[in-house]
């Protein structure tokens, strides 16, 4: 984790540097991305979806379009 992240999850205060890339707007995770991961691990596209304030099926559409292009690139997604 990286040290801002880390700093606020061990202070248990939410993050203020809303153009940091890992910032979201969800207070209960201290308003960071790596925060939410490292707490809850895998989640489903209604957990993301709340988190961004989007539904699941743009989740969806978000996660079958990174797919795709990373299967453009040639990563081996097994």
């Amino acid at each position: 984790m990286i040290p801002c992240a880390k700093e606020c999850s061990e202070k248990k205060v939410s993050c203020n540097r809303e153009k940091c890339k890992f910032w979201i707007n969800y207070e209960e995770d201290f308003n960071c991305c790596l925060i939410s991961i490292e707490k809850n691990g895998s989640m489903t596209l209604r957990d993301v979806g709340e988190r961004l304030h989007l539904t699941p099926v743009r989740i969806k559409q978000i996660q079958d379009n990174a797919l795709k292009n990373l299967k453009k690139k040639n990563f081996d997604l097994k």
